[in-house]
């Protein structure tokens, strides 16, 4: 199928992909734009994998003051190259993970990061509210997972809900940018500060 250079051009500013992935992709589906954005995310999603296992030895740190000084925020975003880190893109990434830790105040920055204690705890917890349930005992376990997950999506900060746009998470933003830059990002670590708050 022919696509005209104005479809192209429409998708390119909707998901900033190269023009040829955007003709490749309209091709692929029939000239629909939605379809076609998803193919391209997807594909940018299993670049991003790839992309994964990369060192990432270069970054930055980036601050987010809010409330009038009351609430800050330091993470630290890595990527492979000083090239990277100078660059907009990235830049806005981090500084969007800061502002989101701010509003979302998450614990971890993965679940591996989450202590054998804590989990424990919580896996206790959500068992015995789901044996209240009189459930039998092969599905208590799965009530149990079910709550963990969301769990946590409420304190893992990769697997929150990104505050900007709730349809993904912060890992599938930062999948979104590895994508772009063409380079791995992790988030390697963060610091909450509320005026007023215990340590």
């Amino acid at each position: 199928m022919a696509v005209s250079a104005k479809v192209v051009k429409e998708l390119r500013d909707k998901c900033g992909a190269g023009m040829m992935e955007c003709k490749r992709a309209l091709e692929e589906t029939d000239g629909d734009v939605d379809e076609a954005i998803k193919l391209l995310r997807k594909k940018g999603m299993a670049a991003a994998d790839k992309k994964a296992a990369r060192a990432t030895n270069e970054g930055l740190v980036d601050t987010y003051i809010h409330a009038g000084g009351k609430l800050g925020v330091m993470v630290e975003v890595n990527c492979e190259t000083d090239f990277v880190a100078r660059n907009e893109e990235f830049q806005q990434f981090v500084h969007d993970v800061a502002m989101h830790i701010a509003a979302a105040n998450p614990q971890f920055v993965a679940r591996e990061e989450v202590p054998e204690e804590a989990l424990a705890a919580e896996r206790e917890i959500y068992l015995a509210q789901a044996r209240e349930t009189g459930k039998p005992e092969n599905v208590l376990e799965k009530i149990v997972e079910g709550k963990l997950n969301k769990w946590f999506e409420q304190v893992v900060l990769l697997e929150q809900p990104f505050v900007k746009d709730p349809d993904k998470t912060i890992d599938e933003l930062r999948r979104e940018a590895i994508a772009k830059i063409g380079e791995n990002i992790e988030v390697r670590r963060f610091a909450r500060f509320q005026l007023g708050e215990e340590l």
